[in-house]
Protein backbone atom coordinates (compact mmCIF):
# COMPACT_ATOMS: atom_id res chain seq x y z
CA UNK A 1 0.00 0.00 0.00
CA UNK A 2 2.81 2.37 0.86
CA UNK A 3 4.29 2.32 -2.64
CA UNK A 4 0.83 3.04 -4.12
CA UNK A 5 0.44 6.11 -1.91
CA UNK A 6 3.95 7.24 -2.82
CA UNK A 7 3.13 6.89 -6.50
CA UNK A 8 0.00 8.98 -6.01
CA UNK A 9 2.02 11.68 -4.27
CA UNK A 10 4.56 11.64 -7.12
CA UNK A 11 1.86 12.00 -9.76
CA UNK A 12 0.23 14.84 -7.85
CA UNK A 13 3.56 16.64 -7.55
CA UNK A 14 4.16 16.17 -11.28
CA UNK A 15 0.76 17.70 -12.10
CA UNK A 16 1.32 20.61 -9.72
CA UNK A 17 4.65 21.45 -11.39
CA UNK A 18 2.80 22.25 -14.64
CA UNK A 19 5.31 23.17 -17.31
CA UNK A 20 8.24 22.87 -14.91
CA UNK A 21 10.43 25.15 -12.81
CA UNK A 22 11.98 26.98 -15.78
CA UNK A 23 8.63 28.01 -17.23
CA UNK A 24 7.24 28.90 -13.80
CA UNK A 25 10.26 31.19 -13.28
CA UNK A 26 9.62 32.79 -16.67
CA UNK A 27 5.98 33.38 -15.65
CA UNK A 28 7.10 35.09 -12.44
CA UNK A 29 9.64 37.24 -14.32
CA UNK A 30 6.78 38.60 -16.43
CA UNK A 31 5.11 39.74 -13.20
CA UNK A 32 2.47 37.00 -13.41
CA UNK A 33 1.38 34.33 -10.97
CA UNK A 34 0.95 30.70 -12.02
CA UNK A 35 -2.47 29.16 -12.57
CA UNK A 36 -2.44 27.45 -9.17
CA UNK A 37 -1.14 30.52 -7.32
CA UNK A 38 -4.01 32.52 -8.78
CA UNK A 39 -6.60 30.01 -7.58
CA UNK A 40 -5.02 29.92 -4.12
CA UNK A 41 -5.30 33.72 -3.88
CA UNK A 42 -8.83 33.87 -5.27
CA UNK A 43 -10.42 31.22 -3.05
CA UNK A 44 -10.58 30.85 0.70
CA UNK A 45 -7.40 29.22 2.00
CA UNK A 46 -7.54 25.44 1.77
CA UNK A 47 -10.99 25.37 0.14
CA UNK A 48 -9.97 24.41 -3.41
CA UNK A 49 -11.11 21.00 -4.62
CA UNK A 50 -9.50 20.13 -7.95
CA UNK A 51 -11.00 18.07 -10.77
CA UNK A 52 -9.20 16.23 -13.58
CA UNK A 53 -5.66 16.77 -12.32
CA UNK A 54 -4.39 13.82 -14.35
CA UNK A 55 -6.17 14.47 -17.66
CA UNK A 56 -3.89 14.33 -20.73
CA UNK A 57 -4.52 15.21 -24.36
CA UNK A 58 -5.02 12.47 -26.95
CA UNK A 59 -3.42 14.16 -29.96
CA UNK A 60 -0.74 12.28 -31.90
CA UNK A 61 0.03 14.58 -34.86
CA UNK A 62 3.11 16.82 -35.08
CA UNK A 63 4.92 14.92 -32.33
CA UNK A 64 2.24 15.58 -29.72
CA UNK A 65 2.21 11.87 -28.80
CA UNK A 66 5.58 12.50 -27.14
CA UNK A 67 4.47 15.61 -25.21
CA UNK A 68 2.16 15.00 -22.27
CA UNK A 69 1.68 17.12 -19.17
CA UNK A 70 -0.92 16.17 -16.53
CA UNK A 71 -3.83 18.62 -16.49
CA UNK A 72 -3.29 19.66 -20.12
CA UNK A 73 -2.90 23.37 -19.52
CA UNK A 74 -5.88 24.25 -17.33
CA UNK A 75 -6.57 23.83 -13.60
CA UNK A 76 -10.26 23.31 -12.76
CA UNK A 77 -12.36 22.78 -9.66
CA UNK A 78 -14.36 24.57 -7.00
CA UNK A 79 -13.85 26.26 -3.65
CA UNK A 80 -15.33 29.04 -1.59
CA UNK A 81 -15.11 32.84 -1.44
CA UNK A 82 -15.96 33.99 2.07
CA UNK A 83 -17.73 30.70 2.58
CA UNK A 84 -19.82 30.74 -0.64
CA UNK A 85 -19.27 28.11 -3.34
CA UNK A 86 -17.56 29.25 -6.56
CA UNK A 87 -16.37 27.21 -9.56
CA UNK A 88 -13.13 28.18 -11.25
CA UNK A 89 -10.86 27.32 -14.16
CA UNK A 90 -7.40 28.80 -14.54
CA UNK A 91 -5.44 28.46 -17.75
CA UNK A 92 -1.81 27.47 -17.25
CA UNK A 93 0.49 29.34 -19.62
CA UNK A 94 3.43 27.14 -18.60
CA UNK A 95 1.79 24.12 -20.30
CA UNK A 96 1.56 24.44 -24.11
CA UNK A 97 1.09 28.21 -23.66
CA UNK A 98 -2.29 27.57 -22.03
CA UNK A 99 -3.63 26.60 -25.46
CA UNK A 100 -7.03 24.93 -25.68
CA UNK A 101 -7.23 21.32 -26.80
CA UNK A 102 -10.18 18.95 -26.94
CA UNK A 103 -9.48 17.56 -23.45
CA UNK A 104 -8.64 21.02 -22.08
CA UNK A 105 -12.09 22.18 -23.26
CA UNK A 106 -13.79 19.16 -21.69
CA UNK A 107 -12.27 20.02 -18.33
CA UNK A 108 -13.76 23.51 -18.61
CA UNK A 109 -17.10 22.05 -19.77
CA UNK A 110 -17.24 19.87 -16.66
CA UNK A 111 -16.97 22.80 -14.24
CA UNK A 112 -19.36 24.86 -16.39
CA UNK A 113 -21.95 22.06 -16.16
CA UNK A 114 -21.39 21.65 -12.42
CA UNK A 115 -21.69 25.39 -11.79
CA UNK A 116 -24.99 25.53 -13.68
CA UNK A 117 -26.33 22.37 -12.06
CA UNK A 118 -25.38 23.51 -8.56
CA UNK A 119 -26.29 27.17 -9.09
CA UNK A 120 -22.98 28.80 -8.21
CA UNK A 121 -20.86 31.52 -9.92
CA UNK A 122 -18.02 30.53 -12.24
CA UNK A 123 -14.80 32.48 -12.68
CA UNK A 124 -12.41 31.95 -15.60
CA UNK A 125 -8.77 33.07 -15.30
CA UNK A 126 -7.33 33.48 -18.81
CA UNK A 127 -3.68 33.24 -19.81
CA UNK A 128 -3.61 31.49 -23.16
CA UNK A 129 -2.29 31.67 -26.68
CA UNK A 130 -5.57 30.43 -28.18
CA UNK A 131 -6.45 27.13 -29.85
CA UNK A 132 -3.91 24.32 -29.95
CA UNK A 133 -3.06 24.35 -33.64
CA UNK A 134 -1.86 20.73 -33.63
CA UNK A 135 -5.43 19.53 -32.91
CA UNK A 136 -7.19 21.49 -35.65
CA UNK A 137 -10.96 21.14 -35.72
CA UNK A 138 -11.02 19.20 -32.44
CA UNK A 139 -9.82 22.33 -30.66
CA UNK A 140 -12.35 24.46 -32.51
CA UNK A 141 -15.08 22.05 -31.49
CA UNK A 142 -13.92 22.44 -27.90
CA UNK A 143 -14.39 26.20 -28.13
CA UNK A 144 -17.91 25.70 -29.45
CA UNK A 145 -18.78 23.50 -26.46
CA UNK A 146 -17.53 26.19 -24.07
CA UNK A 147 -19.46 28.93 -25.92
CA UNK A 148 -22.72 26.98 -25.82
CA UNK A 149 -22.47 26.60 -22.06
CA UNK A 150 -21.72 30.31 -21.65
CA UNK A 151 -25.00 31.08 -23.38
CA UNK A 152 -27.04 28.56 -21.37
CA UNK A 153 -25.61 29.89 -18.09
CA UNK A 154 -26.20 33.54 -19.01
CA UNK A 155 -28.68 35.11 -16.63
CA UNK A 156 -28.77 31.95 -14.50
CA UNK A 157 -25.43 32.15 -12.66
CA UNK A 158 -22.87 34.98 -12.56
CA UNK A 159 -19.99 34.41 -15.00
CA UNK A 160 -16.79 36.40 -14.51
CA UNK A 161 -13.68 36.44 -16.72
CA UNK A 162 -10.30 37.75 -15.60
CA UNK A 163 -7.75 38.25 -18.39
CA UNK A 164 -4.30 37.78 -16.83
CA UNK A 165 -2.14 37.25 -19.89
CA UNK A 166 -2.70 36.79 -23.63
CA UNK A 167 -6.24 35.99 -24.75
CA UNK A 168 -6.46 35.63 -28.50
CA UNK A 169 -8.51 34.13 -31.30
CA UNK A 170 -11.34 31.87 -30.18
CA UNK A 171 -10.42 32.42 -26.53
CA UNK A 172 -11.86 35.96 -26.57
CA UNK A 173 -15.45 34.95 -27.33
CA UNK A 174 -16.09 33.02 -24.14
CA UNK A 175 -15.19 36.03 -21.94
CA UNK A 176 -17.24 38.26 -24.24
CA UNK A 177 -20.37 36.26 -23.35
CA UNK A 178 -19.77 36.37 -19.61
CA UNK A 179 -21.20 39.04 -17.32
CA UNK A 180 -17.97 40.83 -16.45
CA UNK A 181 -14.45 40.99 -17.89
CA UNK A 182 -11.52 42.39 -15.92
CA UNK A 183 -7.92 42.77 -17.07
CA UNK A 184 -4.46 43.26 -15.60
CA UNK A 185 -2.58 46.32 -16.80
CA UNK A 186 0.52 45.79 -18.97
CA UNK A 187 0.44 41.96 -18.81
CA UNK A 188 -2.93 41.11 -20.38
CA UNK A 189 -4.41 41.70 -23.81
CA UNK A 190 -7.34 40.52 -25.92
CA UNK A 191 -7.79 40.47 -29.68
CA UNK A 192 -9.37 38.30 -32.36
CA UNK A 193 -6.38 38.59 -34.71
CA UNK A 194 -2.90 39.50 -33.51
CA UNK A 195 -0.52 42.25 -34.61
CA UNK A 196 1.34 40.00 -37.07
CA UNK A 197 -1.83 38.99 -38.93
CA UNK A 198 -3.03 42.61 -39.03
CA UNK A 199 0.34 43.71 -40.41
CA UNK A 200 0.09 41.10 -43.17
CA UNK A 201 -3.54 41.70 -44.10
CA UNK A 202 -4.04 45.46 -43.64
CA UNK A 203 -0.43 46.68 -43.41
CA UNK A 204 -1.19 48.34 -40.07
CA UNK A 205 1.61 48.24 -37.51
CA UNK A 206 0.47 47.95 -33.89
CA UNK A 207 1.77 46.40 -30.68
CA UNK A 208 -0.16 43.80 -28.66
CA UNK A 209 -0.77 46.42 -25.94
CA UNK A 210 -1.88 49.04 -28.46
CA UNK A 211 -4.20 46.55 -30.15
CA UNK A 212 -5.83 44.87 -27.19
CA UNK A 213 -4.34 45.99 -23.89
CA UNK A 214 -6.25 47.06 -20.80
CA UNK A 215 -6.09 50.73 -21.78
CA UNK A 216 -7.85 49.92 -25.06
CA UNK A 217 -10.59 47.69 -23.71
CA UNK A 218 -11.48 49.72 -20.62
CA UNK A 219 -11.49 53.14 -22.30
CA UNK A 220 -12.23 52.71 -26.01
CA UNK A 221 -13.91 49.41 -26.84
CA UNK A 222 -15.76 48.81 -23.53
CA UNK A 223 -14.93 45.10 -23.86
CA UNK A 224 -13.52 45.09 -20.30
CA UNK A 225 -15.26 46.36 -17.16
CA UNK A 226 -12.11 47.30 -15.28
CA UNK A 227 -8.34 46.87 -15.03
CA UNK A 228 -6.00 46.36 -12.09
CA UNK A 229 -2.31 46.94 -11.50
CA UNK A 230 -1.31 43.30 -10.97
CA UNK A 231 -2.57 39.75 -10.49
CA UNK A 232 -2.90 40.10 -6.72
CA UNK A 233 -5.05 43.23 -6.83
CA UNK A 234 -7.25 41.77 -9.59
CA UNK A 235 -7.95 38.55 -7.67
CA UNK A 236 -8.65 40.32 -4.38
CA UNK A 237 -11.09 42.62 -6.17
CA UNK A 238 -12.85 39.57 -7.64
CA UNK A 239 -13.38 38.29 -4.10
CA UNK A 240 -14.94 41.66 -3.30
CA UNK A 241 -17.17 41.53 -6.39
CA UNK A 242 -18.41 38.00 -5.61
CA UNK A 243 -19.57 39.26 -2.21
CA UNK A 244 -22.02 41.60 -4.00
CA UNK A 245 -23.53 38.94 -6.27
CA UNK A 246 -26.18 36.31 -5.59
CA UNK A 247 -25.10 32.76 -6.41
CA UNK A 248 -27.84 32.36 -9.03
CA UNK A 249 -31.05 33.88 -10.35
CA UNK A 250 -33.08 31.90 -7.81
CA UNK A 251 -30.93 32.74 -4.79
CA UNK A 252 -31.47 35.63 -2.41
CA UNK A 253 -29.27 38.71 -2.62
CA UNK A 254 -26.29 38.40 -0.26
CA UNK A 255 -26.77 40.17 3.06
CA UNK A 256 -23.68 41.15 5.04
CA UNK A 257 -23.42 42.69 8.51
CA UNK A 258 -23.31 46.49 8.50
CA UNK A 259 -22.72 49.08 11.17
CA UNK A 260 -24.16 51.92 9.08
CA UNK A 261 -27.52 53.21 10.31
CA UNK A 262 -30.18 52.98 7.59
CA UNK A 263 -31.81 56.12 9.07
CA UNK A 264 -28.61 58.13 8.76
CA UNK A 265 -29.04 61.62 7.31
CA UNK A 266 -26.25 63.70 5.79
CA UNK A 267 -26.75 67.47 5.93
CA UNK A 268 -23.95 68.05 3.39
CA UNK A 269 -26.23 66.68 0.65
CA UNK A 270 -28.51 69.71 1.03
CA UNK A 271 -25.85 71.77 -0.74
CA UNK A 272 -24.52 69.12 -3.17
CA UNK A 273 -26.46 70.40 -6.20
CA UNK A 274 -25.28 73.99 -6.94
CA UNK A 275 -27.82 76.81 -7.23
CA UNK A 276 -26.56 77.44 -10.76
CA UNK A 277 -28.11 74.62 -12.85
CA UNK A 278 -25.18 74.79 -15.28
CA UNK A 279 -22.56 74.18 -12.59
CA UNK A 280 -21.34 70.56 -12.26
CA UNK A 281 -20.87 68.44 -9.15
CA UNK A 282 -19.69 64.87 -8.53
CA UNK A 283 -22.57 62.37 -8.41
CA UNK A 284 -20.20 59.81 -6.84
CA UNK A 285 -20.28 61.88 -3.65
CA UNK A 286 -24.01 61.20 -3.44
CA UNK A 287 -23.53 57.49 -4.12
CA UNK A 288 -20.78 57.17 -1.50
CA UNK A 289 -22.89 58.98 1.09
CA UNK A 290 -25.89 56.76 0.34
CA UNK A 291 -24.34 53.26 0.40
CA UNK A 292 -23.31 51.36 3.52
CA UNK A 293 -19.90 52.48 4.81
CA UNK A 294 -19.20 54.28 1.52
CA UNK A 295 -18.36 50.94 -0.13
CA UNK A 296 -19.04 51.24 -3.88
CA UNK A 297 -17.74 48.80 -6.53
CA UNK A 298 -17.79 50.70 -9.82
CA UNK A 299 -18.25 48.93 -13.15
CA UNK A 300 -16.67 50.36 -16.35
CA UNK A 301 -15.29 53.36 -14.49
CA UNK A 302 -13.06 54.47 -17.40
CA UNK A 303 -15.65 54.17 -20.18
CA UNK A 304 -18.57 56.56 -20.86
CA UNK A 305 -17.81 58.50 -17.69
CA UNK A 306 -20.92 60.63 -18.16
CA UNK A 307 -22.81 57.79 -16.49
CA UNK A 308 -21.81 55.85 -13.38
CA UNK A 309 -22.70 52.20 -12.76
CA UNK A 310 -21.78 49.87 -9.93
CA UNK A 311 -22.73 47.96 -6.81
CA UNK A 312 -23.22 49.15 -3.25
CA UNK A 313 -25.22 47.97 -0.27
CA UNK A 314 -28.16 49.36 1.66
CA UNK A 315 -28.85 47.69 5.02
CA UNK A 316 -26.28 45.05 4.08
CA UNK A 317 -28.05 44.02 0.87
CA UNK A 318 -26.67 44.52 -2.66
CA UNK A 319 -28.06 47.37 -4.78
CA UNK A 320 -27.14 48.34 -8.36
CA UNK A 321 -26.61 52.07 -8.90
CA UNK A 322 -27.00 53.97 -12.17
CA UNK A 323 -26.29 57.70 -12.04
CA UNK A 324 -25.80 60.50 -14.54
CA UNK A 325 -22.47 62.26 -13.93
CA UNK A 326 -22.71 66.08 -14.30
CA UNK A 327 -18.90 66.35 -14.19
CA UNK A 328 -18.61 64.75 -17.65
CA UNK A 329 -20.53 66.13 -20.64
CA UNK A 330 -23.02 67.58 -18.12
CA UNK A 331 -24.33 64.04 -17.56
CA UNK A 332 -25.86 63.85 -21.02
CA UNK A 333 -26.84 60.45 -22.45
CA UNK A 334 -24.92 59.41 -25.56
CA UNK A 335 -24.51 56.10 -27.38
CA UNK A 336 -21.72 54.82 -25.13
CA UNK A 337 -23.44 55.80 -21.87
CA UNK A 338 -26.70 54.21 -23.02
CA UNK A 339 -25.02 50.89 -23.90
CA UNK A 340 -23.03 50.85 -20.66
CA UNK A 341 -26.03 51.50 -18.45
CA UNK A 342 -28.36 49.19 -20.38
CA UNK A 343 -26.07 46.20 -19.95
CA UNK A 344 -25.68 46.93 -16.25
CA UNK A 345 -29.44 47.29 -15.72
CA UNK A 346 -30.06 44.00 -17.52
CA UNK A 347 -27.49 42.22 -15.36
CA UNK A 348 -29.12 43.53 -12.18
CA UNK A 349 -32.54 42.46 -13.42
CA UNK A 350 -31.29 38.94 -14.28
CA UNK A 351 -30.43 38.41 -10.62
CA UNK A 352 -33.22 40.54 -9.14
CA UNK A 353 -30.77 43.07 -7.72
CA UNK A 354 -32.66 46.32 -6.91
CA UNK A 355 -31.75 49.26 -9.14
CA UNK A 356 -31.36 52.77 -7.71
CA UNK A 357 -31.11 55.54 -10.32
CA UNK A 358 -29.83 59.05 -9.57
CA UNK A 359 -31.01 61.32 -12.38
CA UNK A 360 -29.46 64.57 -13.55
CA UNK A 361 -29.69 64.45 -17.33
CA UNK A 362 -30.13 67.39 -19.73
CA UNK A 363 -31.12 65.05 -22.57
CA UNK A 364 -29.45 63.04 -25.32
CA UNK A 365 -26.24 64.31 -26.88
CA UNK A 366 -26.92 66.14 -30.16
CA UNK A 367 -24.57 65.88 -33.11
CA UNK A 368 -23.95 64.31 -36.50
CA UNK A 369 -21.53 61.71 -35.08
CA UNK A 370 -24.09 60.54 -32.54
CA UNK A 371 -26.90 60.24 -35.09
CA UNK A 372 -24.69 58.47 -37.63
CA UNK A 373 -23.45 56.22 -34.83
CA UNK A 374 -26.96 54.95 -34.08
CA UNK A 375 -27.88 57.01 -31.01
CA UNK A 376 -31.56 56.19 -31.58
CA UNK A 377 -31.02 52.45 -31.19
CA UNK A 378 -28.38 52.77 -28.49
CA UNK A 379 -30.63 55.07 -26.47
CA UNK A 380 -33.47 52.61 -26.98
CA UNK A 381 -31.33 49.88 -25.37
CA UNK A 382 -31.38 51.74 -22.06
CA UNK A 383 -35.08 52.50 -22.38
CA UNK A 384 -35.76 48.83 -23.17
CA UNK A 385 -33.62 47.61 -20.26
CA UNK A 386 -35.41 49.77 -17.69
CA UNK A 387 -38.87 49.02 -19.11
CA UNK A 388 -38.21 45.28 -19.19
CA UNK A 389 -36.77 45.11 -15.67
CA UNK A 390 -38.98 43.57 -12.99
CA UNK A 391 -36.44 44.00 -10.15
CA UNK A 392 -37.23 46.74 -7.59
CA UNK A 393 -36.59 50.18 -9.10
CA UNK A 394 -36.10 53.35 -7.05
CA UNK A 395 -35.43 56.61 -8.87
CA UNK A 396 -34.35 59.97 -7.44
CA UNK A 397 -34.30 63.03 -9.70
CA UNK A 398 -31.56 65.30 -8.36
CA UNK A 399 -31.68 68.17 -10.81
CA UNK A 400 -32.36 68.02 -14.56
CA UNK A 401 -34.62 65.45 -16.20
CA UNK A 402 -35.26 66.85 -19.66
CA UNK A 403 -36.89 65.43 -22.78
CA UNK A 404 -36.92 61.76 -23.66
CA UNK A 405 -34.05 61.23 -21.21
CA UNK A 406 -36.54 61.86 -18.37
CA UNK A 407 -38.63 58.92 -19.58
CA UNK A 408 -35.63 56.68 -20.20
CA UNK A 409 -34.04 57.05 -16.75
CA UNK A 410 -36.39 54.69 -14.86
CA UNK A 411 -39.35 57.06 -14.83
CA UNK A 412 -42.70 56.14 -13.32
CA UNK A 413 -43.91 55.48 -16.87
CA UNK A 414 -41.39 52.62 -17.21
CA UNK A 415 -42.79 50.92 -14.10
CA UNK A 416 -40.54 52.73 -11.63
CA UNK A 417 -41.70 51.50 -8.22
CA UNK A 418 -40.75 54.53 -6.14
CA UNK A 419 -39.86 57.82 -7.80
CA UNK A 420 -38.50 60.60 -5.59
CA UNK A 421 -37.27 64.07 -6.47
CA UNK A 422 -35.14 66.60 -4.65
CA UNK A 423 -36.59 70.14 -4.40
CA UNK A 424 -33.90 71.14 -6.93
CA UNK A 425 -35.38 68.84 -9.60
CA UNK A 426 -36.35 70.28 -12.97
CA UNK A 427 -38.60 68.09 -15.12
CA UNK A 428 -39.61 69.30 -18.57
CA UNK A 429 -39.39 68.70 -22.29
CA UNK A 430 -36.32 70.93 -22.33
CA UNK A 431 -34.59 73.67 -20.36
CA UNK A 432 -36.36 77.01 -19.86
CA UNK A 433 -34.08 79.00 -22.17
CA UNK A 434 -34.51 76.65 -25.14
CA UNK A 435 -38.25 76.32 -24.59
CA UNK A 436 -38.84 80.07 -24.38
CA UNK A 437 -36.78 80.72 -27.50
CA UNK A 438 -39.07 78.32 -29.41
CA UNK A 439 -42.44 79.26 -27.90
CA UNK A 440 -41.87 83.02 -27.84
CA UNK A 441 -39.69 83.41 -30.91
CA UNK A 442 -41.49 86.66 -31.74
CA UNK A 443 -40.19 88.28 -28.53
CA UNK A 444 -36.52 87.45 -29.09
CA UNK A 445 -35.66 91.12 -29.69
CA UNK A 446 -36.92 92.11 -26.24
CA UNK A 447 -34.53 90.77 -23.52
CA UNK A 448 -36.82 91.86 -20.68
CA UNK A 449 -39.78 89.97 -22.11
CA UNK A 450 -37.67 86.88 -22.69
CA UNK A 451 -36.35 87.02 -19.12
CA UNK A 452 -39.91 87.29 -17.76
CA UNK A 453 -41.10 84.44 -19.97
CA UNK A 454 -38.16 82.30 -18.82
CA UNK A 455 -39.00 82.86 -15.14
CA UNK A 456 -42.65 82.05 -15.89
CA UNK A 457 -41.69 78.82 -17.67
CA UNK A 458 -39.43 77.76 -14.82
CA UNK A 459 -42.18 78.26 -12.25
CA UNK A 460 -44.93 76.62 -14.28
CA UNK A 461 -43.12 73.72 -15.95
CA UNK A 462 -39.72 73.01 -14.36
CA UNK A 463 -40.88 72.63 -10.77
CA UNK A 464 -40.95 69.04 -9.44
CA UNK A 465 -44.35 69.82 -7.92
CA UNK A 466 -45.93 69.72 -11.38
CA UNK A 467 -44.86 66.07 -11.81
CA UNK A 468 -45.81 65.35 -8.20
CA UNK A 469 -49.31 66.72 -8.80
CA UNK A 470 -49.78 64.15 -11.56
CA UNK A 471 -48.39 61.29 -9.45
CA UNK A 472 -45.29 60.88 -11.63
CA UNK A 473 -43.22 61.69 -8.54
CA UNK A 474 -44.22 59.86 -5.36
CA UNK A 475 -42.58 62.30 -2.97
CA UNK A 476 -40.32 65.34 -2.96
CA UNK A 477 -37.69 64.60 -0.35
CA UNK A 478 -35.00 66.46 1.54
CA UNK A 479 -31.58 65.71 0.02
CA UNK A 480 -30.14 64.92 3.46
CA UNK A 481 -32.70 62.12 3.86
CA UNK A 482 -31.83 60.33 0.60
CA UNK A 483 -30.28 57.26 2.24
CA UNK A 484 -33.14 56.90 4.71
CA UNK A 485 -35.83 57.19 2.04
CA UNK A 486 -34.06 54.80 -0.35
CA UNK A 487 -33.55 52.26 2.45
CA UNK A 488 -37.22 52.40 3.41
CA UNK A 489 -38.31 52.07 -0.22
CA UNK A 490 -36.09 49.04 -0.77
CA UNK A 491 -37.32 47.43 2.44
CA UNK A 492 -40.90 47.90 1.25
CA UNK A 493 -40.05 46.40 -2.17
CA UNK A 494 -38.17 43.39 -0.79
CA UNK A 495 -40.94 40.95 -1.69
CA UNK A 496 -42.06 42.64 -4.91
CA UNK A 497 -43.52 40.31 -7.54
CA UNK A 498 -43.93 41.35 -11.15
CA UNK A 499 -43.89 39.21 -14.29
CA UNK A 500 -43.64 40.18 -17.93
CA UNK A 501 -45.90 38.48 -20.51
CA UNK A 502 -44.64 35.05 -21.56
CA UNK A 503 -42.24 35.09 -24.49
CA UNK A 504 -39.50 32.88 -25.83
CA UNK A 505 -37.17 35.86 -25.40
CA UNK A 506 -37.29 39.57 -26.13
CA UNK A 507 -35.81 41.31 -29.14
CA UNK A 508 -33.84 44.17 -27.56
CA UNK A 509 -32.58 46.71 -30.16
CA UNK A 510 -29.01 45.40 -30.29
Amino acid sequence: MKHILERLAERRAEAERGGGAQRIDAQHKRGKLTARERIELLLDHGSFEEFDMFVRHRATDFGMDKQHVPGDGVVTGWGTVNGRAVYVFSKDFTVFGGSLSETHARKINKVQDMALRNRAPIIGLYDSGGARIQEGVAALGGYGEVFQRNVLASGVIPQISVIMGPCAGGDVYSPAMTDFIFMVKDTSYMFVTGPDVIKTVTNEAVSAEGLGGASVHTVKSAVADGAYENDVEALLQMRRLIDFLPSSNTDEIPEWPTFDDAERCDASLDTLAPDNPNKPYDIKELINKTVDEGDFFEIQEAFARNIVTGFGRIEGRTVGFVANQPLVLAGVLDSDASRKAARFVRFCDCFNIPIVSFVDVPGFLPGIAQEYGGLIKHGAKLLFAYAEATAPKVTIIIRKAFGGAYDVMASKHLRGDINFAWPTAQIAVMGAKGAVEIIFRQDMDDPEKIAARTREYEERFLSPFIAAERGYIDEIIMPRATRKRVARALAMLRHKELENPWKKHDNIPL
